[in-house]
């Protein structure tokens, strides 16, 4: 059965799309919760026309920010966080600290949601980002993390003296 999705549905499509599905999937579960109805000439119509819509919004917005892209592409960030000895940062890079750094550079705001990292940056060296504007812009950007060893921190961390300031256990033996 031929049906027109009115929202996203997962491993389907999104809204507005035309798909094929099993006569029970659309009747039983996709009509029945307002998901999708069925693809009559007219509603083949309608999303014709919203895709032709949808198609110059997204044309008109990339014209715009191709400006942005220009002078997002090729940018190079530089962040410097503590790291252990084998590279591993303490902490990590995120979207949100790259897009932060990327808006001050470009002067355009950036939201991290735009930012593409499947998992933020915890090691040291160059990464290659890609920033979704929209429709096809993707600009890439490259991230260089530096590491800080900061070596007398971790030793004070790992030989802080005992509590009672001794370090012989038969000093403080009840029986002595």
């Amino acid at each position: 059965m031929k049906i027109v999705l009115r929202q996203d549905v997962p491993k389907l499509g999104e809204a507005g799309t035309v798909q094929n599905v099993a006569d029970g999937y659309a009747r039983n579960f996709l009509i029945p919760r307002g998901l999708a109805v069925i693809a009559t000439p007219g509603e083949l119509k309608v999303v014709a026309h919203n895709q032709d819509v949808q198609a110059r919004k997204v044309a008109k917005q990339e014209q715009q920010l191709q400006t942005v892209a220009d002078r997002i592409a090729g940018q190079r960030l530089e962040f410097t966080a503590r790291a252990g000895e084998q590279g591993r940062l303490y902490g990590s890079v995120t979207a949100g600290d790259i897009a932060d750094r990327l808006s001050a550079a470009v002067r355009e705001e950036i939201d991290r949601r735009k930012v593409l990292l499947e998992e933020p940056i915890r090691s040291v060296g160059e990464h290659t980002v890609t920033v979704h504007l929209v429709g096809r812009l993707r600009p890439q950007v490259t991230v260089v993390v530096n590491g800080e060893v900061d070596e007398a921190g971790e030793a004070t961390t790992r030989s802080s003296p005992p509590v009672n300031g001794s370090t012989d256990l038969s000093e403080t033996s009840p029986e002595g």
